[in-house]
């Protein structure tokens, strides 16, 4: 029998997106794994009159393209993916979590080559955010389980727990933070291997409450395109574009990486932050405040949103932080304060006032 936690979150997904008889709802699914999301969420569109079309927007074959394509193959969006975007009013996109398995350490100018290819995601990702109303869903999958040694049912249940949350009550103990990044001048982050200050004067604060990103719970704004100095390092394992990045050090002067560095995954990093011109600067900063996701998964779309965490995207900002970046990456990666996390437990602090402190959650209502 199918879970029906896939119809309240359908439910959920339909209402926050305002789905009507005049919507045009086209739904991405990357793997088989995703379909139980689909298949409600078709029912739930569907019900309230909307046209829907779904698409198989497949994974598996992109070490073959990244292997047997030139760059300009590479950098060209998929064209099906392109015209449901603009054909659209609203979004959604049901992403499961796919370990990465391909050998791409073989291919000839692998990191132009994935740089390439992120380029034309960043394309149909950037006609999403522009053109309609929409929303990512992060799907766990046994397969990612088994990877991190946990079990399955407990990323299932992290997964739903953070994604069926009590939003409301949750903006109203998230706004403080929010209010204090729009009120604040600069934000440091310091632990025994980071020491990062990034300005934030006249930026917005902005929570994500579970109307786009799922599971949710992050606070963001975006940092002074010139004032990030320092360096911060991801310690531990990540996934992004399928490629498996380790103990990633970052280091900024004026706002632009200056320097890359990494136990694995340098030369990968290094290429996609050559993207183009934007991608060298954070065009957000976040602050993870989910108390429902406590798990580290590797995944950046999940562990962003872990109580005690803070991220930085590289390239495009988010225009509702007031951010001006533009670029067609947009480049999560999480690092976490809390205690027993590798690299250990750090502080980040908004005008000298800690949000999280050496690994402890200590702003008011969010422990």
């Amino acid at each position: 029998m199918t879970d029906q936690r896939w119809a309240q979150l359908a439910d959920h997904i339909a209402t926050r997106l305002e789905v009507t008889a005049d919507s045009r709802v086209s739904i991405f699914v990357n793997d088989a794994a995703a379909l139980p999301g689909a298949h409600a969420l078709i029912q739930a569109v569907t019900r309230r009159g909307a046209a829907v079309q779904t698409v198989y927007t497949s994974e598996f074959a992109e070490a073959d393209a990244l292997a047997a394509y030139d760059l300009d193959q590479l950098a060209a969006p998929a064209p099906v993916e392109r015209a449901a975007m603009e054909w659209s009013t609203v979004h959604v996109s049901l992403r499961a979590m796919l370990w990465p398995e391909a050998d791409t350490s073989s291919i000839v100018d692998l990191p132009q080559r994935l740089a390439a290819l992120r380029t034309a995601k960043g394309v149909v990702s950037t006609l999403r955010w522009q053109g309609t109303r929409w929303a990512v869903v992060r799907v766990p999958t046994p397969d990612w389980a088994a990877r991190i040694n946990v079990p399955a049912e407990t990323l299932l249940n992290e997964f739903f727990a953070g994604a069926l949350d009590d939003w409301d009550a949750n903006r109203e103990r998230w706004q403080p933070v929010a209010d204090a990044l729009t009120n604040g001048a600069e934000v440091t982050i310091t632990s025994a291997d980071t020491d990062l200050t990034l300005g934030i004067a006249g930026r917005r604060g902005v929570l994500f409450a579970g109307d786009a990103n799922l599971p949710d719970g992050e606070v963001a704004t975006a940092p002074i395109d010139n004032q990030v100095d320092g360096h911060i390092t991801f310690a531990g394992t990540a996934i992004f574009a399928g490629q498996v990045f380790e103990d990633l050090r970052l280091d900024f002067a004026a706002g632009q990486v200056v320097d890359v560095r990494a136990t694995r995954g340098a030369e990968v990093a290094r290429a996609l932050i050559d993207t183009d011109e934007g991608s060298h600067r954070v065009g957000e900063l976040g602050i993870g405040v989910s108390s429902a996701v406590r798990q580290w998964t590797g995944d950046l779309f999940i562990d962003e949103k872990i109580l005690g965490t803070v991220h930085l995207a590289l390239g495009r900002a988010y225009p509702e932080c007031g951010g001006v970046n533009q670029s067609s990456l947009h480049w999560d990666i999480v690092k976490d304060l809390r205690s027993g996390a590798p690299g250990g437990g750090g502080t980040l602090a908004i005008d000298g006032t800690p949000v999280v402190d050496r690994g402890h959650v200590v702003w008011p209502g969010l422990s």
